[in-house]
């Protein structure tokens, strides 16, 4: 796990190795081991490194082969690196590294662009061929790892994270309008390939994109899930036996490291499971973590009765790590500052104070993230059961929109706000494609590739990547969403949800765990805003800044204020901290 970024000029002008050089102090949480920068003609690469796999220099980036005439700078790891290794060898390629690195450019020459579909794993890379000037950026088929774009007249910038952008400098900063709509009513999603900001892109998950010297490119998607009714188990008992061996396997290929590998452990069913299973394959000694929270509102803080359970019976070496009130003020700037675009999701804070402590111990950790998206494990799946496929997008709407177009016509100013219902135009779209069989197929194909990588997995990393730690979604493992996609709806809607996860499950994590109400992460200083906590908020929303940019009707900030725990989203998100963490993004960014 790295960070990475780079320039490709497109008029005659050679790249510049300074503007990259001012990218990497925003990379250097992502890759606090190393740092490595390369410049030839119009192309610059710049690298900060995380030692994951071979430790030693052999595996630094950004990485040439002069023999074959390609300079890498990749971000992940591919955990079939070793079979693709022993295949190229067959093809009479040599290695002067044991690197997953040094595979994907071997790969490259290969395969060329096609070389993604080799790959197992999690990645964002950039790869040049010396005498074509060509240069191909690719993003995995989940969009676990980012990859940010910020392209101008003769020139495109790209990145693992948005600030590294803005160092850089000539970003145009202006607040985009419709990125804007998608953030009050989606969710707080930003479907790629825009941003908040107008001069800064984002190229979308399983995605490769060919640039030729003159800066005209090609894109293309490279997967997708069907959502439609394959060749498959046809039994409910299949099924869930099908879910398991695919988790099994997701599960053994995460553990590809030459570092130990950890697990976030929640107390939900997912962590649990990755757990159980990793004790079944015989890992002894295994490092778990949990995060809790001080009580507010009357609401609990943490969920440790059931990942003590879990750690009981698998004898792990577990970590509860309680978070006060003395670290979790002080947390929220830094959580906001790691964030490359603003996430409303309160468990963002609960993520990077759970990275801190966890990086001190382990430098890889697998985690539950992606299986309520793939097995529909949501609130807003169930009441899309019956809907008729040519209604779904409405219905999806209502349960899933944080608020309609009308009430939102009362929140922005008129300056920000857009006639067009811009979410509900891009649902419809997504929904209108073909596939996706019934509206449950529907909403689930939309989630896992839009809310799933622009709201959980970005979080994810974003977290721990603050930390230079790196986590490992095995529920996102491609042919285990393949799987899933294919399941019929009602196995996956069956038991209060994720009914076919919890049939594979039995026999191996407690029924107490399986069985249980579905928990979030509870971080109840952000669900209800009281004390120096609202303070902050206040201050955010009365900032010079924030006055300046005139976003919101007043009238409706100072209601929010007045009363700042009871307007809720559709989903039950604080609406008052909706507003404040944008303003508070744009402020920590100097926008």
């Amino acid at each position: 796990m790295c960070g990475i970024g780079g320039e490709l000029r497109f008029d005659d002008r050679a790249a510049d190795p300074e503007a990259v050089r001012r990218m990497l102090p925003c990379l250097e949480s992502r890759g606090p081991d190393g740092e490595g920068l390369w410049h030839r003609g119009g192309v610059a690469f710049g690298h900060r490194r995380l030692k994951i796999i071979d430790l030693s220099e052999a595996g630094a980036q950004p990485m040439t082969d002069e023999q074959l005439g390609l300079t890498l700078v990749f971000n992940g790891c591919i955990y079939n690196y070793r079979q693709l290794r022993e295949e190229l060898r067959g093809h009479g390629y040599t290695f002067a590294s044991t690197s997953d690195t040094e595979v994907i450019i071997k790969a490259y020459h290969r395969w060329g662009a096609d070389c993604v579909q080799h790959f197992l794993g999690m990645f964002a890379f950039a790869i040049t061929e010396h005498a074509t000037g060509t240069v191909m950026l690719a993003r995995d088929r989940l969009g676990i790892k980012p990859m940010y774009l910020a392209e101008t007249p003769g020139r495109l910038r790209f990145a693992s994270t948005l600030p590294a952008l803005l160092a850089a400098g000539d970003v145009d900063t202006s607040i985009d309008k419709v990125a804007l709509q998608h953030y009050m009513t989606f969710h707080s999603v930003v479907p790629a390939p825009r941003t908040i900001l107008s001069g800064i892109r984002k190229l979308p998950p399983a995605t490769v994109r060919i640039i030729r010297p003159d800066g005209t490119s090609t894109s293309t998607v490279y997967w997708e899930a069907s959502h439609t009714r394959v060749q498959a188990p046809s039994s409910r008992e299949e099924w869930a036996e099908a879910i398991h061996a695919g988790l099994r396997t997701a599960v053994q290929r995460r553990m590809v490291a030459d570092v130990p590998v950890g697990v976030l452990l929640s107390g939900g069913l997912d962590s649990s499971y990755i757990v159980a299973l990793l004790a079944e394959q015989g890992q002894r000694g295994l490092t778990t973590f949990s995060i809790g929270f001080e009580s507010a509102a009357g609401e609990s803080g943490d969920e440790f009765a059931y990942s003590d359970i879990i750690a009981k019976q698998f004898d792990t070496r577990h970590h509860q790590i309680r978070i006060g009130r003395d670290r979790f003020l002080p947390a929220v700037a830094r959580t906001v500052a790691a964030m490359s675009e603003p996430m409303v999701s309160h468990d963002c804070i609960a993520f990077n104070l759970l990275s801190e402590d966890v990086s001190k111990q382990v430098t890889v950790v697998q985690s539950g993230q992606g299986a309520d998206e793939i097995l529909a494990g949501y609130s807003w799946y169930p009441p899309l059961a019956d809907v008729p496929r040519d209604a779904a997008a409405d219905a999806y709407a209502r349960e899933f929109f944080d608020r309609p177009h009308s009430e939102l016509a009362r929140q922005l100013n008129p300056e920000w706000f857009l006639a067009e219902d811009v979410s509900r135009e891009f649902v419809a779209a997504s929904f209108a494609r073909p596939g996706a069989t019934t509206a449950v197929d529907a909403a689930l194909r939309l989630d896992s590739q839009v809310m799933l990588v622009d709201d959980p997995v970005k979080r994810v990393d974003n977290m721990t990547m603050a930390w230079g730690l790196e986590a490992r979604v095995p529920f996102l493992d491609h042919e285990l969403v393949e799987l899933a996609a294919a399941c019929p709806p009602e196995l996956k809607l069956a038991q209060g949800g994720k009914g076919v996860l919890k049939d594979a499950a039995r026999g191996v994590v407690p029924d107490e765990v399986i069985d249980r109400t579905k928990g979030y992460f509870p971080v109840p200083g952000i669900r209800h805003l009281e004390g120096p906590m609202l303070e902050l908020v206040r201050d955010a929303l009365h900032a010079p800044a924030a006055r300046a940019r005139n976003l919101f009707r007043q009238e409706y900030v100072d209601a929010l204020l007045a009363d700042p725990n009871t307007a809720r989203t559709t989903l039950g998100a604080n609406q008052l901290w909706q507003l404040a963490l944008l303003e508070m993004w744009l402020q920590d960014k100097g926008i």
